[in-house]
């Protein structure tokens, strides 16, 4: 009795593997740009829960600090928007971050945090 044989063609390795470095390649593109957004959430976030920091130049110089710190570039501490609400400081971002993926094509991410919901 002969039986079928199973697997993946050499073609089928070719695409899979094809399709594997692209995604990769996207992947390592956008992550960076992600993880900068997430420090920067992370950072308003903890600042706005700080009972101490209780002024606009208060936050914007301890946003300051920890970007420096967390290595954040793309936003400046002129860039938040400080709120009073109620008896507790609202900060909020946004911007927009281009991601070139190749030669003449890239990717726009808007990016926005807020901390009215905490």
């Amino acid at each position: 009795m002969k039986s079928k044989q199973q697997g993946i063609s050499l073609l089928g390795l070719i695409i899979g593997l094809f399709l594997l470095v692209v995604v990769a390649l996207f992947a390592m593109k956008v992550i960076p740009s992600y993880l900068e957004y997430s420090s920067a959430k992370s950072a308003i976030q903890a600042i706005a829960r700080d009972q101490q920091i209780n002024t606009p130049l208060m936050v914007r110089n301890a946003f300051e600090a920890r970007a420096q710190i967390d290595n954040i570039n793309a936003i400046r501490a002129s860039d938040l928007e400080i709120t009073k609400d109620g008896n507790r400081m609202a900060i909020s971002f946004a911007y927009r971050k281009e991601v070139p993926l190749a030669e003449h094509v890239g990717l726009y991410i808007d990016y926005t945090a807020d901390t009215k919901e905490q």
